[in-house]
């Protein structure tokens, strides 16, 4: 049986319209998020969606529940599912963090998955965690569909992991409410659409098209 996955960003905050790093920040959507998220659950309410899993932050959250709410689905939240925990550098921009801490912006450029952000966790680590809870829903052999929600940085790095040196999967934009399909039977795993945002027309996505953690 094979079942298609649609992992899917949250809609904008002003965090990422103003190119703050999120992390684990609770940052709610603002309202062009909002029209976003709201486009996007239209534009899903024909597909055959069984099940919903979100990250438990409220940006994905809210993203998910108007998701469900379309389908008569309940959110399964999961913490695995959250962005990459920043520590002292959520809320900052990138300027501000090579400002502040120069030591460690150097280190985090010449070994971006292995850097642990001070206080926080390393992009292996949380790449680890997404994909155990990646294997957890498909080893459920939902039908149809599934979508799940989640974040720039926790879908980079997921998509990294599950199709290494495939150089669409792990460097293409991922834009607010940003749709990538995959399709697996539980063991093989097929890139089926990247990053797709067909569903909103005018609502632009945010300018600089980055994930939480740039």
């Amino acid at each position: 049986m094979t079942t298609r996955i649609l992992l899917i960003r949250h809609g904008e905050t002003e965090w990422n319209a103003t190119g703050r790093w999120q992390g684990m920040a609770d940052v709610p959507l603002n309202s062009t998020g909002q029209m976003q998220a709201v486009s996007l659950a239209e534009y899903l309410k024909e597909r055959p969606i069984s099940a919903v899993y979100s990250s438990d932050l409220q940006r994905a959250l809210h993203t998910a529940q108007l998701i469900a709410a379309r389908h008569n689905l309940s959110v399964v939240t999961d913490a695995r599912l959250r962005e990459l925990n920043l520590g002292d550098l959520q809320g900052l921009t990138l300027e501000e963090i090579i400002e502040r801490y120069p030591e460690q912006a150097h280190i985090m450029k010449k070994n971006y998955m292995q850097f642990v952000a001070p206080n926080g966790e390393s992009r292996v680590m949380l790449q680890n965690r997404a994909y155990a809870a990646y294997l957890d829903i498909v080893s459920k052999k939902h039908r149809d569909e599934v979508a799940v929600i989640s974040h720039g940085g926790t879908i980079r790095s997921l998509l990294l992991k599950l199709f290494e040196g495939h150089h669409e999967a792990g460097h293409s934009p991922l834009s607010n409410t940003s749709v990538t399909i995959i399709e697996t039977d539980g063991v093989t795993h097929t890139l089926a659409g990247t990053a797709s945002t067909d569903h909103l027309g005018e609502i632009a996505p945010d300018a600089n098209a980055k994930s939480d953690t740039l």
